[in-house]
């Protein structure tokens, strides 16, 4: 018996670990640490370290080693005149080389002036404060999805709590009229009627399991978590909060749309510098030095007795490249770049005057949802006021059966309206810190 008790207890305490507790801020934060798509925005902003190292290295020296070893199967021969070598009229066929030779040499190229170079690495900081603003542009667009993804499940699970409450109102009402029944005081009409309406609420509740299920795995596949995971949405979610109401100090040029393209901005004109660029003179170094040996044997660790010399060179020079004339090909491409800048510019335009439109829409909206929230709220409350003297009615035979069943419907048709309203209250106020430019304020608190 202790041994069966001892697993129980563990059966149970597995099932309660397995469950987690999650309110909209712990789905938003586990979504930011997990789904794929901020993931892989973090992983461009560390990508951009390593551009800004590719682009760095071009201004620092290059220095590279190398090596050969040649074998001169056959000796190339020249044609020397007789008369070079004390045999006047005669053409003599001398080889030239060694048939060994190998070469170690180490070469050194620094670029002392080189504009495309400079603005090239402008332009990949200029990239990884791009990155950073875009990794902050993705957190908010997964901020804002699952977000609306938590609330619909949050009101389908409401909704599913309001249709337990109407079948278990129901049910008593059911066994209201099957003790009439038994009685004599009420007709089987009327208890099959209500248990068909019984039925039907039971067969809507399923429906609703079922939609739930599906949401919650949406939620979860928005979030990055598992799908075998169960989870349990707490009670307090669609409290009405306080957020937000706007004043004058709210600035769109804070959103991080503005500002991304902003950045987009400067780097279409470092895009146009760096084009630029290419007609301007260059200049850079180069120096070498190596060791050359020639010899009749395998030249490595080889002395001159064996017959192998070894001797050593250098070279240190400047390389200077004035572009005189290329056809006009970089004229072109800096008017393509301009107008690239100008089709960011309109950009620019629509997209601050979207965001000023949505901004106004969002308060709008909250307003309208808010004055929709408080005539529901009113309404269920009168609903239940109705159902409730109607339901005494009824016992004493002064409502009909028809009566009863219509006032649970309304009354529950006004409870699913004011989940209705509350869902929309709060998608509207997504959208208002949204438009706000205060959507990570979610990772930091419940609203």
């Amino acid at each position: 018996m202790k041994y069966r008790i001892s697993i129980l207890l563990a059966f149970l305490g597995f099932f309660a670990q397995a469950q987690e507790r999650l309110t909209l801020k712990d789905a938003v934060n586990y979504a930011l640490q997990n789904k794929a798509e901020a993931v892989k925005a973090r992983l461009d902003v560390e990508n951009s370290e390593y551009q800004i190292d590719e682009v760095r290295a071009n201004a620092l020296p290059q220095i590279s080693a190398n090596g050969t070893l040649t074998y001169n199967a056959i000796l190339q021969k020249s044609a020397l005149p007789g008369d070079m070598l004390g045999r006047p009229g005669e053409i003599i066929m001398i080889p030239f080389g060694q048939p060994w030779q190998s070469t170690a040499a180490v070469s050194l190229n620094q670029q002392l002036f080189n504009q495309a170079v400079f603005t090239g690495l402008k332009a990949a900081k200029s990239t990884r404060e791009f990155y950073k603003i875009n990794a902050q542009l993705t957190e908010e667009q997964v901020i804002e999805k699952v977000a609306n993804s938590y609330y619909e499940a949050y009101k389908t699970e409401s909704q599913l709590t309001t249709i337990d409450k109407t079948i278990d109102n129901t049910s008593r009402v059911r066994d209201v009229i099957k003790s009439l029944f038994d009685n004599g005081l009420a007709k089987k009409i009327d208890l099959d009627r209500i248990d068909v309406t019984l039925n039907n609420l039971k067969g809507n509740r399923q429906q609703l399991v079922n939609a739930l299920q599906l949401q919650e795995n949406a939620l979860k596949y928005l979030i990055g978590m598992d799908m075998n995971q169960d989870i349990e949405l707490p009670e307090n979610t669609f409290e009405i909060t306080k957020h937000a109401l706007v004043d004058d100090s709210v600035n769109i040029e804070n959103r991080t749309e503005i500002k991304l393209l902003e950045k987009q901005s400067e780097l279409l004109v470092l895009n146009k510098k760096a084009i630029n660029a290419q007609g301007y003179p260059s200049l850079s170094m180069n120096a070498n030095f190596g060791y050359l040996g020639l010899g009749s044997q395998f030249p490595w660790f080889a002395k001159p007795a064996d017959g192998v010399y070894w001797s050593s060179y250098s070279a240190i020079g400047l390389n200077l490249n004035i572009p005189i004339f290329n056809g006009g090909s970089v004229k072109a491409k800096v008017k393509q770049a301009q107008i690239d800048i100008e089709r960011l510019e309109a950009d620019k335009r629509d997209t601050r005057l979207a965001l000023d439109m949505s901004l106004k829409n969002a308060v709008t909206q909250l307003n309208n949802s808010l004055i929709t929230l408080n005539v529901q709220k009113e309404n269920v409350n009168l609903a239940k006021e109705v159902l409730t003297n109607i339901e005494n009615n009824y016992k004493f035979g002064l409502a009909t059966l028809t009566d009863l069943l219509d006032a649970e419907t309304q009354y529950a048709d006004a409870q699913n309206n004011h989940t209705n309203a509350l869902l929309d209250y709060k998608v509207a106020e997504i959208q208002l810190i949204k438009a706000k430019g205060e959507l990570k304020s979610l990772t930091e608190e419940q609203n």
